[in-house]
């Protein structure tokens, strides 16, 4: 008997066949979802012209007393609070969307240190409704188990410095600062502390708390956020948005100075030609570094400084990288390249030595890590296009590229950064005169609102400072058992995408657990990026499993019941 080929359309039809049905709803279920939908729709359009026309008479009363941009800033401030209160999920994707370009907001509207927690009003509402989601629900409020206990010791330690160094200074009303020495910017130098008494330790303590353990629920927020694995494309496709949208606006700037139509700190005058200024700001970002013929140029990008710019360049290798070879679609992994591509250009424009530095060797180690260096069909494909856009952008601007190696190669050599790190690990230890540090907010740059602080290159040495030994151990316990557990749900990740997704992401909270060198766990964008993708890590065994669920036909028995709890939550 001869056995005919199967046509293109005999297994279009069998795949159809052993594919599962999908459930056939009836009239009635179908005028059900419809009224639901339509009463949904009512109550969001009802709560937003409420909220909308409470946030308008306030802010019309506080702009009569306070000036037009308070009033503004107060109604706006108003109204996405109360509806991120309501709808935690779209203000946590809100969160994340406004998060890069927070700086560059916050400089067109006016330099105040409110703006400068802007974010956070769609941040923390959101938090109060992934709190009350789970005490609702019964679900943990702490993800991973294991970190609970390093957590908590760390806090008690945060507590008993902001108790009793913090007010023993707020009652004292002495300067620690005073008659010590503190770290200068170049060189890991130090010079004479010319400081007075003053300022408000407690406040200044609560800030520091709050930028030391402030971002760490990002990690449950995360958890509960992806959903399935439709929610993760979503987060990653939308960070490569991000990516570009950012290197744009980035590369516009730099034209902008490059062709004079703004004059950066060129024309500045002795010590101001080599330090980046606020005055000098250009189209985005804030405070930045132009002076060509004297070979410094240090661009914010969109953020409110040049370091954060060069840290936001060495997060976005890595994510870029994580779609460039995970996405399933192989125009999202064109455009992860592009994004890739995107980042190296920009971290030579933007005289970023870090990210020059660092972004490199990232994308060796994701490529060894993840595996896909054995992938040819991928790699090989990815690399050629990748040395094509770099090479093209090189070869038109040798001068730059050299500039930038040549500023890279004099600094390692005026400042080694392992020399640098070892003397501000020296002096943050012989300043030391207790267990419990120098006080909450005492070496961070965002508290220097409420007093004088010391000034640290270096994000243990700082904490050191602040928390004394006991409380680093505390730390680099939390960020130890995170990285552990974060490793462990990634390899138990059997599906190949998903697991590549967690590989980029895990070497990423490795790198920045144990990264000394500055202080990006202080600051935008990597203090919010690193708990929240160490969430992400943490859901990829569910996710794992739900696909193997779906593989097998086979429909999550809690899935309806679990759903309705997230949309009754505020989490559809």
């Amino acid at each position: 008997m001869l056995k005919t080929k199967p046509t293109r359309k005999s297994k279009r039809k069998s795949k159809q066949q052993d594919a599962p049905e999908a459930p056939v709803l009836s009239i009635k279920e179908r005028i059900a979802q419809k009224k639901k939908a339509d009463r949904l729709r009512k109550e969001i359009i009802n709560f937003t012209i409420f909220a909308a026309f409470f946030s308008a008479i306030i802010g019309l009363i506080v702009g009569l007393t306070g000036g037009w941009k308070a009033g503004v800033g107060s109604g706006v401030g108003i109204l996405y609070t109360s509806l991120s209160f309501k709808y935690p999920r779209h203000a946590l994707w809100a969160f994340l969307i406004y998060l890069p370009f927070g700086g560059t907001i916050t400089y067109y509207i006016g330099n105040s240190p409110l703006l400068q927690l802007a974010k956070d009003g769609f941040y923390i509402p959101a938090l109060f409704g992934v709190i009350q989601y789970c005490r609702r629900e019964n679900l943990p409020l702490l993800i991973p188990k294991r970190l609970v206990a390093p957590l908590a010791i760390l806090l008690v330690l945060c507590l008993f410095t902001l108790v009793f160094v913090n007010g023993m200074q707020q009652l004292s009303a002495t300067n620690p600062l005073e008659g010590t020495l503190y770290a200068a910017a170049e060189g890991g130098l130090y010079e004479d502390a010319d400081v007075s008494a003053g300022g408000n330790p407690i406040l200044m303590g609560i800030l520091g708390l709050k930028v030391l353990m402030g971002y760490i629920p990002l990690i449950v927020c995360a958890y509960y956020l992806i959903r399935d694995k439709k929610d993760l494309l979503f987060l990653t496709r939308m960070t490569l948005a991000i990516i570009l949208t950012c290197c744009g606006l980035a590369f516009v700037q730099y034209l902008f100075l490059k062709t004079g139509r703004c004059e950066g700190t060129r024309f500045a005058q002795g010590a101001n030609l080599f330090r980046a200024s606020l005055e000098a700001k250009c189209f985005v970002g804030g405070s930045l570094l132009y002076s060509p013929d004297q070979g410094q140029i240090r661009l914010p990008g969109t953020f409110v400084a040049p370091w954060q710019w060069g840290w936001f360049l060495i997060s976005a290798g890595f994510f870029s990288f994580a779609s460039a070879f995970s996405d399933p679609l192989a125009r999202w992994r064109t455009i992860g390249l592009l994004s890739m591509a995107s980042v190296f250009v920009m971290a030579v424009l933007s005289g970023q030595r870090i990210a020059l530095a660092v972004v490199p060797v990232s994308i060796g180690v994701l490529l060894v890590l993840t595996g896909q260096v054995v992938n040819l069909k991928r790699f090989i494909p990815a690399a050629v296009i990748l040395a094509i856009v770099l090479g093209v952008a090189s070869v038109n601007n040798p001068a730059i590229v050299q500039e930038r190696v040549d500023s890279f190669q004099s600094r390692w050599e005026a400042s080694p950064p392992q020399r640098f790190i070892t003397d501000q690990f020296r002096w943050a230890l012989g300043v030391q005169e207790g267990i419990l540090g120098k006080g909450l907010g005492r070496a961070t740059n965002s508290a220097r609102v409420f007093g004088d602080t010391a000034f640290f290159e270096t994000y243990y040495p700082k904490l050191i400072y602040e928390i004394g030994p006991l409380g680093v151990l505390a730390f680099l316990a939390v960020v130890t058992v995170l990285t552990i557990e974060t490793f462990r749900a990634y390899r138990s990740v059997k599906e190949r995408n998903l697991r590549s997704y967690g590989a980029s992401f895990w070497v990423f909270v490795l790198l920045i657990s144990y990264n000394t060198y500055y202080y990006p766990l202080d600051v935008d964008p990597v203090a919010v990026y690193y708990w929240f993708f160490a969430g992400v890590v943490l859901k990829l065994p569910e996710l794992d499993r739900q696909e193997k669920l779906a593989v097998q036909g086979i429909e999550e028995p809690k899935a309806s019941k679990k759903r309705k709890r997230l949309k009754r939550a505020g989490f559809s």
